[in-house]
């Protein structure tokens, strides 16, 4: 590869690989592919959104040389917004729930950025940011913008969110399976993956089927009942019923993951794959499995995305139940077996 002039010339172009061990552990027929945006230079797929986003206002002049930029995040498209500014000469704030974890605003501020955290809703619990939490935080992102003076990078909003994985993420999935993939699922956070993978996936080969992917007790795009807003998953399944990027977008199904099976995939993935995802890249794997085992899919080929990295999840209770380190004196063959009998207890 080239030598490149700076870490936002890294983002995307990130490998996708096969999942035989997890596929034959489970007994699945057919083929799953990880695409793997946690090795974006931010650790997560909001790296490409937040390019989008700021190449496309600084395109149109909306974004002035060295002007604030302010947004609401749970800490990824932050994280992605953090790197392109610290490149580019923009000083950025990032607001962000006290709900998500803390790994997400120590990164943000490692990265040069100013952290505003806002309480959550009360009754709220740590580790799960509802809509209401959101919406707290949308009204101090606001606040901030305007006293800053400063641009909103909205990712509800900017167009350069979805763009940005018709542009990437869906054609580098097309190129490097040589069309060869008959499936796309998706945790919907903002829906500018969804909306941008699909549409350009769906111009590509129509029949392919893509499935939006949301929490079970909050699967509000599949018109169910929110019987609970609150769940692990961060990033999305805000119970948000009417997301900009989803306008006119069509999905061939909706699939509903819990949390615990969000974190038990999550762990598969790790420990079969080596792939160490979050809680949304549990919910991709989880969802992808489901489709994979309907009868019409056997022998067919199904993409997710690896959404973010487990680093920004160690404090959650996504590992929580993992040993935290080895005992000295125990060799790490039993250390690593201990893990693998906790994980098939739990599986």
């Amino acid at each position: 590869m080239p030598v490149l002039a700076s870490a936002v010339d890294a983002i995307g172009h990130t490998p996708l690989v096969r999942l035989d061990r997890l596929t034959a552990s489970l007994g699945l027929r057919g083929t799953l592919l990880a695409k793997l945006d946690n090795l974006n230079p931010g650790g997560s797929k909001k790296d490409r959104p937040a390019l989008g986003i700021l190449d496309e206002a600084a395109a149109s002049g909306t974004l002035a040389p060295g002007q604030t930029v302010v947004e609401l995040t749970s800490g990824n498209t932050g994280t992605g917004l953090a790197i392109v500014c610290a490149v580019r000469g923009h000083p950025f704030v990032a607001v962000m729930s006290r709900g998500n974890s803390p790994e997400r605003a120590r990164m943000m501020a490692a990265l040069g950025a100013e952290v505003v955290l806002v309480d959550q809703a009360p009754g709220s619990v740590v580790g799960q940011v509802s809509g209401t939490d959101l919406a707290l935080v949308e009204v101090r992102a606001r606040e901030v913008a305007e006293q800053r003076g400063a641009f909103r990078a909205d990712q509800f909003l900017r167009d350069g969110n979805p763009q940005s994985h018709y542009d990437g993420t869906a054609q580098e999935i097309w190129d490097d399976t040589a069309g060869e993939v008959d499936a796309f699922v998706d945790f919907v956070g903002s829906g500018g993956t969804f909306a941008g993978t699909s549409r350009r996936l769906k111009e590509l080969k129509p029949d392919i089927q893509c499935f939006v992917v949301e929490p079970t007790d909050a699967a509000i795009l599949a018109h169910r009942t929110v019987a609970n807003p609150d769940h692990p998953i961060q990033g999305g399944g805000y119970s948000m019923p009417d997301l900009r990027f989803l306008h006119g977008v069509v999905p061939d199904g909706y699939l509903q993951v819990s949390g615990a099976e969000a974190r038990d995939h999550a762990r598969l993935l790790a420990t079969r794959e080596g792939i160490f995802g979050g809680y949304s890249s549990g919910a991709n794997l989880a969802a992808a499995v489901q489709v994979l085992r309907r009868p019409e899919m056997e022998g067919k080929t199904v993409v997710f995305v690896v959404c973010d990295s487990g680093l920004k999840y160690l404090s959650t209770d996504l590992w929580a139940e993992l040993p935290e380190e080895a005992d000295e004196a125990k060799p790490a063959a039993a250390a690593a077996d201990t893990l693998a009998d906790q994980l098939d207890k739990t599986l």
